[in-house]
């Protein structure tokens, strides 16, 4: 069942074209895995599907249900409610935590609960003592961002987007900013939601992860969708010369 239906999406900025007539179907339960050089379009395109960042044009539909209204030029018109509604159904982990400093572990995952869903402290905390646990930080939920790790500050990160019960889980490189020792707790957090069917779309340079979790690969090159398929077809068996570029370029100094 289709979640997720994109047509023609673009996004420019200025005379800069970052994204250019992206077409893609996302089924419930799908976990797919974008890869690309940098600059390809990959933040973008999970930016532009949150709607963090307008699209220039193109067409975005939920459930079936397209968002906005068309305007001038095949631009197409929102509501900040439309929005708002859309942001909590894609839960977004960015590369950067941006967790609030001033406000504990507990807090920040709090904060969306309190602000957005207008719970209760005592409903919201309780919603947000599990995410953490379910992420396996149970006993850091009074420690400050300041305190915590970068791969503890991503977990947290990942029970804030939980927290809100998204529909779909938006990774944008979430492993990118950690030192290596760090990347695995992570990875292995994001595994376990995929075990539990999730459907998520996740920007990364992690391939052994992308090939063992990922149930459809995508390669953007300049905006466009270059090449898509299983991970045995893009990853191990890839059709296009600048696929298998990237791809070998990446493996060039493994063991």
């Amino acid at each position: 069942m289709t979640i997720l239906r994109v047509t023609g999406l673009s996004k420019r900025f200025g005379d800069n074209e970052v994204l250019r007539g992206i077409d893609l179907d996302v089924s419930r339960g799908e976990r797919i895995a974008i890869l690309g050089s940098s600059g390809s379009g990959k933040s973008t395109l999970l930016r532009c599907l949150n709607f963090m960042e307008l699209p220039t044009s193109g067409r975005i539909e939920l459930d079936g249900q397209p968002l906005g209204r068309e305007g001038r030029g095949g631009a197409r018109t929102y509501r900040d409610s439309e929005l708002i509604g859309v942001r909590q159904r894609m839960g977004m982990v960015f590369q950067q935590f941006n967790l609030f400093p001033h406000m504990t572990a507990l807090g920040n995952v709090m904060e969306g609960l309190r602000t957005v869903r207008r719970q209760s402290k005592p409903q919201a905390q309780a919603r947000a003592e599990k995410e953490l646990a379910r992420v396996g930080l149970a006993d850091k939920a009074g420690h400050y961002p300041a305190h915590l790790s970068g791969g503890q500050k991503q977990r947290v990160a990942i029970a804030r987007a939980l927290a809100m019960d998204p529909e779909m889980l938006l990774f944008d490189e979430p492993t990118s900013a950690l030192d290596p020792e760090l990347v695995g707790e992570v990875l292995a957090t994001i595994r376990s939601l995929a075990d539990e069917g999730r459907t998520m779309l996740l920007v990364t340079h992690e391939l052994g992860f992308a090939y063992h979790v990922a149930t459809r690969v995508i390669f953007l090159a300049e905006g466009a969708i270059h090449e898509q398929g299983t991970p045995d077809e893009v990853l191990r068996a890839p059709k296009q010369p600048r696929t298998r570029a990237f791809l070998d370029s990446h493996r060039q100094y493994s063991l």
